[in-house]
């Protein structure tokens, strides 16, 4: 009899249809039945050795909350027996409804040690609890996860402990993960965690990758890039990375019709081992990021999240940087345009912040401009080695896309039916604040803000810290001025103001969108393991 491994996981939501992920321990047929009758059934399908299935849910009401069971071949498996959580219900959007969106990124899910954890109370346990126990709690529609779902290259001593029972950690990557198993054992790890299992079961999520999914400071340069591809296990280490990602993350960012289209999902259900498809899928992606792609578009009503894949995509090149390939480019400038006038709020998700504090901002364009040779060979093998030693390789560092963005945004803000706001989403840094654009050409009319959060859990040493609250500073913004002209770096096309941070510590971000208004809250766990508001704040006046 099947027994349930992991999940299940609430993906993509409309009006009348869910996904379901879920990962049985053998072959089976799963199926989700709602209270209201609302139900959906789907076979399992394999990779390397594990069997997954993402059930279609249909038949739902909008602006309902049906409670759901799991069953494997008739037989209930969730919600789990004895559980101290509520039902998992699949919320549906209603018309006319306040959409929130809660958001973060960097959850290192390492099991608290001996009852202590050494990078504080974990922001989504810490949302779990509050929903588990209070019902009238004020509940997101959607979950943003903006990269470092998992730690491949950063594991936990558990974790280690797991992997030196499996090969010899003096060879490398040593306590790094290499294959798809050890990813496996990474999100059992993460999403085993029982709140953050409730959590996901309950709460529509969508996802994306960046670094540490991967490696740390993945696809820095083509110099970088080459290193990498040297070394013995790192071919292996990212088909395995991608493979995973795409059956644990990607598939639920998917809605019913574009998995029907696609013809990776096609090729995976043709057989009864998808795996070799997988690898095919992976083996092109590495060896052309353009041929894969993972970017995604949802609308939740009047709001449309355009979430953008900051870390594959790039153009690695000197001289020809850039963050996103031109296809790419081409696609995030169609999602962001289409249906002029089809929504009043406009979030890109990107992993990697667009507006960084004014000193990075100018040392990314000055290393970058080094690392062309605008100063010669000398300075460009410096800029390769403070490039990866700093991890300068944010939008800062192509500056070529920087400025696309801006004018794309610009463009967006100036057609007939512009949106009341425009919100970049990102993570990354362990650091959260608000930034606000403004461009040089003229006012915009519309709010247009850099919103990061990072991160979920995990830390940052107390001279980051300082780096990032000096980095906003005067004197900082005349050191980078310097950098910027040392470079001869171009000067971007907006101007930038913190309006407010930075904050430190495991934190989620919440817009609530209503109507053509905006409001954000931060909320960051205390001592007590649990989310206090740090900071709201209304973003359209």
């Amino acid at each position: 009899m099947a027994e349930l491994r992991l999940g299940p996981l609430l993906r993509y939501t409309d009006g009348s249809r869910a996904t379901v992920w879920v990962e049985a321990s053998g072959p089976c047929t799963a199926r989700v039945r709602c209270s209201d009758g609302a139900s959906g059934t789907a076979a399992t399908f394999q990779v390397a050795g594990h069997h997954y299935a993402l059930v279609t849910v249909t038949g739902l009401t909008p602006g309902t909350s049906p409670s759901y069971e799991v069953l494997l071949d008739d037989t209930p498996v969730w919600p789990l027996p004895d559980s101290r959580f509520p039902p998992s219900v699949i919320r549906t959007p209603g018309t006319g409804h306040a959409v929130r969106v809660t958001f973060g990124s960097c959850r290192w899910a390492a099991p608290p040690a001996d009852g202590h954890d050494p990078v504080g109370a974990d922001a989504l346990d810490a949302l779990a609890r509050r929903l588990s126990s209070d019902p009238g709690a004020e509940r997101p529609d959607v979950l943003l996860l903006l990269g470092d779902q998992i730690y491949a290259d950063e594991t936990s001593e558990e974790t280690r402990r797991w992997l030196a029972g499996r090969r010899d950690l003096d060879e490398p990557p040593g306590g790094q993960v290499t294959d798809y198993e050890e990813y496996c054992h990474l999100y059992y790890e993460s999403w085993l965690d029982p709140g953050v299992r409730w959590l996901l079961s309950t709460v529509p999520s969508f996802m994306i990758f960046d670094d540490h999914d991967i490696v740390d400071d993945w696809n820095t340069s083509a110099a970088w890039l080459a290193d990498m591809r040297a070394t013995g296990w790192w071919r292996k280490r990212l088909t395995a990375g991608l493979m995973s990602y795409w059956v644990h993350q990607h598939l639920g960012n998917l809605s019913p019709d574009e998995l029907a289209d696609d013809p990776t999902w096609a090729a995976v259900h043709a057989t009864p081992d998808g795996t070799r498809a997988l690898h095919a899928l992976a083996e092109r992606a590495e060896a052309d990021f353009s041929a894969v792609r993972f970017s995604y578009r949802r609308d939740f009503g009047r709001v449309r999240v355009v979430m953008v894949d900051s870390r594959a995509a790039r153009v690695l090149e000197e001289g020809h940087r850039a963050m996103l390939d031109p296809a790419e480019a081409a696609w995030l400038r169609e999602q962001v345009l289409a249906d002029e006038g089809a929504y009043d709020h406009l979030l890109i998700g990107t992993s990697l912040p667009w507006l960084l504090p004014h000193l990075v901002h100018d040392a990314e364009s000055w290393d970058t401009a080094l690392c062309a040779g605008e100063r010669g060979d000398r300075w460009a093998r410096f800029g390769e080695w403070l490039r990866r030693g700093a991890d300068l390789e944010h939008w800062a560092a192509f500056p070529r896309s920087f400025a696309d963005l801006a004018d794309l945004i610009s463009e967006a803000a100036a057609a007939p039916d512009a949106p009341a706001s425009v919100c970049v989403l990102s993570g990354d840094v362990h650091h959260g604040y608000l930034a606000e654009a403004t461009w040089r050409a003229g006012d915009l009319g519309i709010p247009v803000v850099q919103l990061t959060c990072s991160p979920v859990h995990n830390s940052v040493p107390r001279t980051m810290r300082i780096g990032f609250r000096v980095g906003w500073s005067a004197p900082a913004r005349f050191l980078g001025r310097l950098l910027a002209r040392h470079g001869r770096c171009p000067r971007p096309p907006v101007r930038w103001r913190k309006r407010g941070g930075p904050w430190f510590g495991n934190q989620l971000m919440t817009l609530t969108l209503d109507g053509r208004s905006a409001r954000l809250r931060l909320e960051r766990t205390g001592t007590e393991a649990r989310l206090h508001t740090v900071h709201e704040r209304s973003l359209t006046g």
